[in-house]
């Protein structure tokens, strides 16, 4: 079975046969594999009226568990925006009726964004079909080698998610 890496990966060995093609092979794949889920994703969103930035903070609301609350701090630690980036989209999703804030009981200044039952519904929906997508573009994979490739993507990442703590 051969692909457009492959020709392309060719290409390269015949122009600079010096040259150790490997990382090519494997990083041009996950680049292409990385626009169709980008595809994926809109579609998916799109289909629900939510857009991505929309679903990254309903979502985490929503994996926070019952009462689907989080203070705005954990949800820019979740979402890596800044801070003035998510009172604006707190404020966007207040606005359409996906999330509500609330005094903080803890801390008279702050402030709890919880979900909505609308903005439950909102998240739940796009990522049932978010899923349904991402398991048709691994559909060529057994469940075996699915795992085995989140293992290795894994200790791919482990030296980014190590600065990132860091």
């Amino acid at each position: 079975m051969r692909d457009e890496v492959d020709e392309l990966t060719e290409a390269w060995a015949r122009e600079r046969p010096d040259l150790d093609l490997g990382p090519v092979a494997v990083f041009s794949r996950i680049s292409r594999l990385a626009r169709h889920l980008d595809l994926a994703r809109r579609a998916a969103f799109t289909a629900h009226a939510i857009e991505s930035w929309e679903f990254d903070v309903l979502a985490a609301l929503r994996r926070a568990g019952a009462p689907y609350e989080l203070s705005p701090g954990r949800l820019l630690r979740a979402t890596l925006v800044t801070s003035g980036t998510m009172t604006n989209r707190i404020d966007r999703l207040a606005d359409r009726g996906y999330v509500e804030r609330h005094p903080d009981p803890d801390d008279r200044r702050g402030v709890i964004v919880r979900l909505t039952r609308e903005g439950k519904t909102a998240v739940d929906d796009a990522f049932t079909e978010l899923i349904e997508a991402e398991k048709a573009l691994l559909a060529e994979l057994p469940t075996g080698q699915q795992k085995e490739l989140a293992g290795l993507l894994r200790r791919l990442m482990t030296p980014f998610e190590d600065a990132r703590s860091g």
